[in-house]
């Protein structure tokens, strides 16, 4: 696949990096694959009680449909069986492929009816098109309907708008992971997918890819461009949407004033403790990060530690 002529130029960056069958990769991909005792042995060390598996970014979504459909059913028998193993440590969401939207509503059912798992994920685009389109609805009713919600998880961005973020590692997870998936939620929200599916459930990761701190000015934004005529009016205003579609995790950021402007703007019941501590290479605690000290700033100011995993 990364061989093709036709990759995705992100993805292909991803494949020289992080993807990579390199020896430095090699201590994590056996980490993210072992879904037996040895990663439970690992939970147990660092005071984990339940991890919420999924195949990792971007999943299937870089196949052709039918191997897609194909991968992502086996994936999720797989799944199934390591949560059939051990019920009280796994979890499990389901991949799909939004390549043939269909099957991904038909996977859906089954994932949520036959094989128990919890959820569904996305990694945001699928071949540079995202979900806001209308032929991607029938996963939105499936997911709806079974009271299943959508981890839109972040891949690297979508070829229209990759070229400015393949320098300095910009497509990477510091940065080009949550333009992409924030720009795909606010696609959701203004294209009135949530309308269409009230009861509809997002989670965003990483804080919510940015957005709850820009939700102040979204509003104020969107209401200048319904009277400049830029923008059809929606019946609620974007913050709203994002207040009652959707949930963020903690996951990847372990920032006191981070989290405390999530806990202002959404409050605590939109927030969800999460750390993807695998994808780094030691299981020990992260401190909480703080801002570079400036000669103004007081040295009583400063942020107690979060004490989670390492998140990626």
């Amino acid at each position: 696949m990364l061989a093709s002529r036709d990759v995705e130029p992100g993805f292909a960056k991803m494949g020289e990096s992080i993807l990579a069958q390199t020896p430095a990769n090699k201590p994590l991909d056996d980490r993210l694959l072992d879904i037996g005792a040895g990663r439970i042995a690992h939970m147990d060390s660092i005071g984990i009680d339940m991890h919420i598996l999924s195949l990792t970014s971007p999943g299937v979504q870089v196949f052709d449909g039918p191997l897609a459909t194909r991968l992502a059913a086996e994936s999720n028998d797989a799944l199934a069986a390591a949560v059939k193993a051990h019920p009280t440590r796994f979890a499990g969401l389901a991949a799909i492929a939004p390549q043939d939207p269909a099957a991904a509503a038909r996977e859906i059912e089954r994932a949520a009816r036959k094989l128990g798992l919890c959820g569904v994920i996305i990694n945001s685009h699928t071949k540079g098109e995202y979900l806001d389109a209308a032929k991607y609805r029938p996963i939105f009713e499936a997911a709806e309907a079974l009271d299943m919600p959508i981890y839109l998880h972040p891949r690297e961005p979508a070829p229209s708008m990759v070229t400015p973020f393949l320098d300095y590692g910009l497509y990477f997870a510091g940065w080009g992971f949550a333009a992409e998936t924030g720009l795909h939620a606010m696609r959701l929200i203004m294209s009135g997918t949530f309308d269409r599916f009230p009861k509809l459930k997002i989670v965003l990761g990483h804080m919510g890819e940015g957005l709850p701190f820009w939700l102040q000015r979204i509003d104020n934004r969107y209401l200048l461009e319904v009277k400049i005529g830029a923008v059809d009016k929606l019946p609620k205003l974007p913050s709203e949407y994002f207040l009652d579609n959707f949930v963020i995790t903690t996951a990847g950021v372990t920032s006191m004033p981070a989290l405390r402007l999530c806990l202002d703007v959404l409050g605590v019941d939109r927030i969800l403790f999460a750390a993807a501590f695998l994808m780094k290479t030691t299981p020990r605690p992260c401190a909480s990060w703080t801002a570079p000290r400036s000669p103004r700033t007081s040295a009583r100011r400063s942020t107690r530690p979060m004490r989670s995993g390492c998140s990626s």
